[in-house]
């Protein structure tokens, strides 16, 4: 895979009992590089991601754009130069990249940077491309989130989350941030990263996590493992984040069919509703010993 981590020279200063130190030393930052990613040749969105599992990342989108359902759907994706990646000359293609695999470190240190995928998906998906454009519910920025988005995603969702049976056991529940955070490898060198991981609701084993300097990036490898994986949809499962819950988050567990969404910190108005209005669980502040639950509280055993 790409660099995770790049150091930087940095000046740290210090006050201790009035006493101010200077001193030079060496930083160790997370990696933040565009992905473009394409279907078919073209271009379909560009996003800043911690490069690797980029094409989990690609699934992913595709998954909470509503274009894919299953793992069937996607065929294949290839890595390949253009502009602004840094690599080899326009339309350069690297090696066909299997499911799940990386680009080989021999061709990553030839200089290219691997900043361009490109998506071939099952025949038959190219009207749900279409208008993709208008179907970017996923920032909180977005000028469209809504009673409108809301009800968009209601109806395309292809998985009813609401139906799922599934509950879990609170103290299951309270243990699964500290469980996220002793997992995450790059925030443990740069404290600059989010986190996402998938966890059995029922016996609370870990299924995947990734990292990402998006924590809508982080969701989406973990959802594009799942679909490449042919998991989907994810009942039973628990989506445990390591930051806010925004409402792109809870489109995304929705969209993925995760019935249970839970974050370290705050949710928003918008989560709230989208989460009550989907069946989705949501609980926030899930830290030591309490929890808020804003959604479908039932699921959760005391």
């Amino acid at each position: 895979m790409g660099r995770l981590t790049a150091r930087s020279p940095v000046t740290r200063i210090a006050v201790v009992d009035d006493e101010v130190t200077v001193r030079r030393r060496a930083d160790t930052l997370a990696v933040e590089e565009p992905l473009e990613i394409r279907v078919a040749g073209a271009p379909l969105t560009v996003t800043m991601r911690t490069p690797g599992h980029d094409v989990e990342l690609a699934a992913g989108f595709l998954v909470s754009e509503g274009v894919i359902g299953a793992g069937g759907d996607f065929l294949s994706a290839i890595h390949c130069g253009g502009p602004g990646t840094g690599g080899g000359a326009p339309g350069t293609v690297a090696p066909l990249l299997t499911i799940g695999s990386e680009p080989p470190a021999s061709v990553l240190a030839s200089g290219n940077t691997y900043n361009v995928l490109d998506v071939t998906l099952r025949p038959g998906l190219e009207p749900l491309l279409t208008d993709i454009a208008r179907n970017f519910y996923t920032t909180s920025s977005c000028g469209v989130c809504g009673a409108a988005s809301i009800e968009a995603i209601e109806k395309t969702s292809r998985f009813d989350v609401a139906a799922d049976a599934v509950t879990v056991d609170a103290a299951l529940l309270l243990a699964l941030p500290d469980r996220l955070r002793a997992g995450q490898a790059v925030f443990e060198k740069t404290g600059g990263l989010h986190a996402a991981a998938l966890f059995d609701a029922a016996t609370g084993e870990l299924l995947v996590l990734r990292e990402d300097v998006g924590r809508h990036n982080a969701v989406d490898k973990v959802i594009g493992w799942a679909a490449l994986d042919d998991r989907l949809p994810l009942s039973g499962t628990v989506l445990q984040v390591s930051g806010r819950a925004s409402f792109e988050l809870v489109q995304k567990a929705v969209m993925a069919g995760i019935p249970i969404l839970s974050a370290v910190s705050a949710p928003s108005s918008l989560a709230v509703e989208l989460a009550a209005a989907s069946g989705l669980t949501l609980a926030g502040f899930v830290r030591g010993s309490s929890m808020n639950v804003y959604a479908r509280p039932e699921r959760v055993m005391a």
